[in-house]
C-alpha cells in the first residue's frame, strides 16, 4: 500500500489496538511538553505569539499557554512555539525532528474543542507522531541537509493525522487534509538561533488544525499530495526513499518507541558531547585553563545545526559545540534552560576556550554519537565517548523527566507530575486549564 494509504490507516487505528509501550513514551512525552510549554511561557516568542492571539480574537476553544481561550488553531500555533523555545523538548534522531512540540499543541487544541479526553489526546498524539516519522523517513536526511526543518515539515503531517483522528475525519477527508497539508508545510534550518526555529513548531501544529479543519468543511486537494507527482516528497527530497516510510509496518512496531528525551537545555546535537564529556571521571574537577585542547568528532550532519563558533546571544549559545563544551567541563548546569543568557555568550573564559576546541564531522559515526579527546597542559591525553542511542529504562527515564520539569519549574513541575503522570480519564480541557494557569 501507498505511504499515504497506510497513514491514513494508522490514524483511523482503534485505541486499543495502540501498543501499551509506545502509549507509555507518549505519556512521558506529554508531560515534558507540557513542562516545556510552562517553561517557555515566558520567552520572547511566546509572549509575541500571545498578542497575536489576542488581536485576532476569534471563538475562544482551545488554551494558550500562560493566556486564554482562543481558536484552535492559533493555540496550536502559540503553544507550538513556546513550548519550542527554550530547545529542550524530545526528539527522534529517524525523524530528524521533534515530535511534541509540533504535533501535542494540535492535538491538545483540538480535544479541546471536541470535548475529547487525555486518552483520546494520547492516542492522536500517538499516531500523528508515528506518521510523522515515517514521512520524515521517507524525505530522508538529504530533506534536512538541504535545509528543511522537518519538525514543521514532516511534522505537519503527523499533527494534522492527530487533529484529523479528534476531529472524526473519514477516510477521504484524512486523505484531502494531508493533501492539504502538502501544500501549505513548511519551515528552514535558517531560523535556528532565532525566534523562528520554535516558530516552526508552531507552524506545524497550526498547519495541522487548519488543514484537518479544512478538510472537514469539505475542502478538496490533489489525491496525493504527499507521494503523488509534483507532491511534498518529489518537489522537496533531492533523494527520497518512499519504501522507507513503511518498513517495518507500523502494526508489527511503532518507531515512536525510539523517541529520546532532552536532559540539557541545548541542541540535541550536543548532547551525546555532554555525556560523553560528563561522564570521563578523570576530567571532574578541573578547570578550563587546565585544557590545553579538545577535538570533538561528530557526524557532519550537525556541522551545519550546532558548530556556531562565535555565538551572538543566548540562543546560539545552544547551537554551539565549542560554548557548550566548555560549558559542560566548567561545571555549568546545562539542563538550566535560564543559563542560556546573552551574557553567557559574552562569557571571556568560555571564548577563549572556544579557540582550543576543534569540531571534524566523521560519517563513520551516528548522529546519536560522540567521540573526542581532550588534551591536558600536562600532555596527557582523556579519550571520551557516548552514544544516545543507548536505552533509558522507563521508570529511570520518568524519574529524569520529572527531576527536569521540577529544575525548569519548582513546585509548579511536580504539581504537573502530581497532576497528570496518570493522565487516563481525564478531559482534554483540564490540562489545558493547567497551561492557562502555569500549573
Amino acid at each position: 500500500m501507498p505511504l499515504t494509504g497506510e497513514l491514513i490507516d494508522l490514524a483511523l487505528c482503534p485505541a486499543a489496538e495502540l501498543p501499551a509501550n509506545a502509549l507509555a513514551f507518549a505519556r512521558l512525552s506529554l508531560l515534558d511538553w507540557m513542562a516545556c510549554g510552562l517553561a517557555g511561557a515566558a520567552e520572547p516568542v511566546a509572549e509575541k505569539l500571545r498578542r497575536l492571539a489576542a488581536e485576532e480574537g476569534g471563538r475562544g476553544a482551545a488554551s494558550v499557554i500562560g493566556g486564554g481561550l482562543v481558536p484552535p488553531r492559533m493555540a496550536a500555533l502559540a503553544n507550538g512555539a513556546a513550548s519550542h523555545a527554550l530547545d529542550y523538548d524530545d526528539t527522534h534522531f529517524a525523524h530528524v525532528g521533534h515530535l511534541s512540540v509540533g504535533i501535542y499543541p494540535a492535538a491538545l487544541a483540538a480535544g479541546e474543542e471536541t470535548g475529547a479526553d487525555l486518552d483520546a489526546v494520547l492516542a492522536a498524539f500517538l499516531v500523528g507522531a508515528e506518521a510523522a516519522i515515517r514521512v520524515g523517513l521517507v524525505l530522508g536526511a538529504a530533506h534536512y541537509d538541504l535545509g528543511f526543518h522537518q519538525t514543521a515539515t514532516a511534522g505537519a503531517f503527523g499533527a494534522t493525522i492527530a487533529a484529523g483522528r479528534l476531529y472524526g475525519l473519514s477516510e477521504a477527508e484524512l486523505r484531502a487534509g494531508l493533501g492539504l497539508c502538502a501544500t501549505r508545510a513548511s519551515g528552514l534550518k535558517s531560523q535556528f538561533g532565532t525566534m523562528g526555529k520554535p516558530l516552526n513548531a508552531g507552524i506545524a501544529a497550526a498547519n495541522g488544525v487548519e488543514c484537518a479543519r479544512l478538510a472537514a468543511f469539505g475542502m478538496t486537494s490533489a489525491d496525493d499530495g504527499l507521494m503523488g507527482p509534483q507532491g511534498f516528497v518529489a518537489t522537496h527530497a533531492p533523494a527520497p526513499d518512499p519504501g522507507a516510510g513503511s518498513v517495518p509496518p507500523w502494526r508489527e512496531r511503532f518507531l515512536f518507541e525510539d523517541n529520546r528525551y532532552k536532559l540539557h537545555a541545548c541542541c540535541h546535537g550536543t548532547h551525546a558531547m555532554i555525556e560523553a564529556l560528563r561522564g570521563a571521571g578523570s576530567l571532574r574537577g578541573l578547570g578550563l585553563h587546565e585544557i590545553a585542547g579538545f577535538t570533538l568528532r561528530t557526524n557532519p550532519r550537525w556541522l551545519r545545526v550546532c558548530d556556531i563558533r562565535r555565538p551572538r546571544t543566548g540562543l546560539e549559545v545552544k547551537f554551539s559545540y565549542v560554548w557548550v563544551a566548555g560549558m559542560a567541563l566548567r561545571g555549568d548546569r546545562t539542563d538550566d534552560g535560564a543559563a542560556y543568557t546573552d551574557a553567557l555568550a559574552a562569557d571571556a573564559d568560555l571564548a577563549a576556550f572556544a579557540g582550543r576546541v576543534e569540531v571534524v564531522g566523521d560519517d563513520r559515526l551516528s548522529d546519536m554519537r560522540a567521540e573526542g579527546e581532550v588534551v591536558l597542559r600536562d600532555g596527557s591525553r582523556i579519550g571520551v565517548s557516548h552514544d544516545l542511542a543507548a536505552a533509558i529504562p522507563p521508570a529511570v527515564l520518568a524519574d529524569k523527566l520529572r527531576a527536569k520539569a521540577e529544575a525548569m519549574l519548582g513546585a509548579r513541575g511536580a504539581m504537573l507530575w502530581e497532576r497528570f503522570a496518570a493522565p487516563e480519564g481525564l478531559p482534554a480541557s483540564e490540562a489545558g486549564a493547567a497551561l492557562r494557569a502555569g500549573a
